[in-house]
Order: C-alpha cells, then structure tokens, then sequence
C-alpha cells in the first residue's frame, strides 16, 4: 500500500484534535462541508440543467418536426402526394401536413394569441406528445369540422371547457360589400391537453385540416410539410435524401435552425454555472491549505521527535498529505451522496418549500416547464468528484510538503 499502518494512525490522530486545539479541527470541519457542499451544488445544479434541457428537447420535438417542408412560394400543393415519396425515404419515420396560422383566440373571459393548426386527426393522434397529454376530451372529436384542441394554460386564461365556444380571429382580413372585416370562426372546444411546457399549453390549439383549409385560405394545399427522421443525429443524410427525391422549389429547415439560440443559451448559461460553483469546491481547497499549515505549526515538536526517532521525510510528507486528503475523500463522498439523493427529490422538495413559505419558487410562466426537472448523469457525477478529489489533493502537497522539509532544530522555534 502507498501508505502504511503507522503513517494512516498518525495522520487520523492529527485529525481528532485535543481540546487546545479544536480551532484546527474547526477549520477541518468547515473544510469538509465547504467540499461537500460544493460537490452536492454542482451535482443539484448539472443535473437540474441536464433536466430542463431533456424536457425542453423533448417538448419541442413533441410538438414540431425534425424538418419543416415549405414551398419557396404560396402553400405545398399535392401534400399526399409528396408525404407519400417522403415516407417511402429510408431515413423517413413521417411525414405529416399542416396548415398553420397565426390567431386571436377568445373565450368567455378575455383572449389569447395563439397558432391555430390544421391536422389530419390520424396524424394528431400519432403524436404521442399529445394523445398522452390530453386531461379532457377526446382527439376523436376533431371529426367535428368545428372541433379545436387547446392547452390547459389556454383554457384557463379564457375560461374555456369542453363544449365551450372559443372565437379565432385572424389578422387577415376579408374584404367584403360593407367593407373589410376580419376573418372568424366559432369552434367547440372539444379537448383540453397538458404537456407540461406553458409555451405550448398556452399557445397552440388543434384544428381539422379541412377546416384550417378553408379558414387560412389555402384551399387544397398545405403551409408546409412535419417530417421526423429516424435518426435525429442523421438529419444531414435525410435532408440530402428529400432534396433529391422532391427537387427544388422548397425550403428545408430543421428544428435545430429553429431553435439555435436558444439551446445555445441553455448550453452557455450551464457552463457558466459550472465554472461559477467550481469556486465553492477552490474555496474550501484553499481552508485545507491553511488549516493544514496551521496544523504543521502546532505539531512541529511531534514532526521534530518523530524525525530523530527514524521517520524519513517521505513518511511525514505521506503523513499529512493523507491527513489533507482525507477530508477531501469524505467530503467528496458526502457531497456526492446529498446531490445525487436531492436531485432525485428536488420536485417533492421545491413542493414542500412551496407549501411551507406560501411562494411560488417555479413559475411556469418564466420557465416554460411545469415541474422542476433533474436527470443524474453518472458520468458527470463521477467527473464532479474526480475534480474535487484532484482539487483537495493538490491543496494538501504544499503543507505536506513544508512538514517534510521541517527541521528537527527549527521545530524549538513554533513553541
């Protein structure tokens, strides 16, 4: 073993400090929780950041497609057409057409913008997302032409339920003999769903597609065309595939041009967090160092016997470089077991301390999900200790260090 039997009793004796001197043992001690405290924070953190993006990621592919077919110009004409060519692709899982718009949805309390969509009923029930999520109604009653599916957020800022008659505007206008008037229509509500993302609960509502047809104005076309790859880390391949099976003439996007920013936000704003909770774990490194010296100073007399009794300067160096890195070890240890079991139990923790303070610690509104998301990743919590079990190892060399190159006679001095 690197350390033997002896070097392991005197460095722990050294850590069970008398009486006259606790301070050390103090020191010791805020140490070891500013290191624990540390390593759970990132744990909590990076994990709760790996939730939101999981959830956000899976909500927004829940809801839109890997790729977005338009036409350079007016609507996609022979939509069952070209979904059948794209469906027979081998990179393709669907292909889906909708018609889409912009809306002004009101109710019998006050209105919201919204994105009204117009889908065929088959391939809204083939979004899981939705036919999952779905707390009243029934997707089957988009078989009424006047049938429309909103979130649950939606129906509670216009005081809508099932059988409720909700009013979409549009901004275009219809020009007619008395006039320009805008463009509305009366639909019953006929499903409410909650996919747990406020920005889709309160802003996206389902249609029939015949309906959203002739309400948008595009008559036998569509707006553009959903296709979820099999792969979504293939989406090059499938992109190159629907370019040289439908020509030119149409715009590809995918979701990941869509939502760029902000993912890369989410990205920069968990590695800044990162760097900026790493100080915790350099903060409690740098009381190691100094409560290590101190240590040094107050058994300079013990390190002064031990050397005329035969110890080398290997074993004083080993001595207190165990003792340092001990605390390391168990705060580390301890650390990684209060992250990894409160990020397991943030929800039910943030709803108790909801419940207790009487605030509201996670508004849906201002963070698009409705519950506090964590995943664990191991290998992050493995690279979370690994950093800290480095960072205390390195901060206990130098007073180890000053230990070994003690002098017997230069012990009389620190008495």
């Amino acid at each position: 073993m690197i350390f033997s039997a002896f070097e392991r009793l005197v460095a722990m004796r050294y850590l069970r400090a008398r009486r006259q001197e606790g301070f050390v043992s103090v020191i010791a001690l805020f140490s070891l929780l500013g290191i624990g405290l540390g390593v759970a924070t990132l744990i909590v953190v990076m994990s709760v950041m790996n939730g939101f993006r999981a959830e956000l990621l899976d909500r927004i592919l829940g809801f839109n497609a890997h790729l977005s077919i338009s036409a350079n110009s007016g609507s996609v004409q022979d939509y069952d057409k070209l979904t059948n060519v794209l469906r027979a692709l081998p990179s393709i899982a669907s292909a889906t057409p909708i018609v889409e718009g912009q809306v002004f949805l009101t109710g019998q309390d006050g209105g919201v913008g919204a994105i009204l969509r117009g889908v065929r009923l088959e391939d809204l029930k083939a979004k899981a997302l939705i036919a999952d999520s779905l707390v009243a109604g029934s997707i089957d009653g988009l078989r009424n032409p006047d049938g429309i599916i909103i979130g649950q957020a939606m129906a509670r800022a216009i005081r809508a339920g099932i059988g409720s008659e909700v009013t979409a505007i549009s901004p275009d206008i219809n020009v007619t003999m008395g006039g320009a008037i805008p463009r509305m229509k009366t639909f019953t509500v006929v499903g409410i769903f909650n996919v747990g993302m406020y920005q889709y609960d309160n802003t996206i509502a389902f249609a029939n597609l015949k309906m959203g047809q002739i309400y948008f104005k595009v008559k036998n076309g569509a707006t553009n065309i959903e296709v979820m790859a099999k792969n979504i880390n293939n989406l090059p391949t499938a992109k190159s595939e629907i370019i040289a099976s439908i020509g030119d003439g149409y715009h590809i996007g995918d979701w990941q041009e869509a939502n760029r920013d902000f993912f890369t936000a989410v990205e920069v704003e968990r590695n800044v967090m990162f760097l900026i909770l790493t100080l915790i774990i350099v903060v409690a490194a740098f009381n190691i160092i100094s409560g290590q010296i101190m240590m040094v100073k107050d058994k300079a007399r013990n390190i002064a016997i031990m050397r005329t009794m035969g110890a080398t300067q290997g074993m004083i160096l080993r001595i207190f470089l165990l003792s340092g890195a001990s605390i390391g070890i168990v705060g580390t240890i301890f650390g990684c077991l209060l992250g990894v079991a409160f990020a397991a139990n943030i929800e039910t923790i943030r709803r108790g301390l909801e419940s207790i303070t009487g605030t509201d610690l996670f508004n849906e509104t201002i963070y698009f999900l409705s519950k506090l998301p964590a995943i664990v990743d191991p290998l992050e919590v493995a690279l979370i200790s690994a950093m800290s079990l480095v960072l205390t190892l390195l901060a206990s060399i130098y007073p180890a260090w000053r230990a070994a190159r003690l002098d017997p006679v230069e012990a009389l001095r620190y008495e």
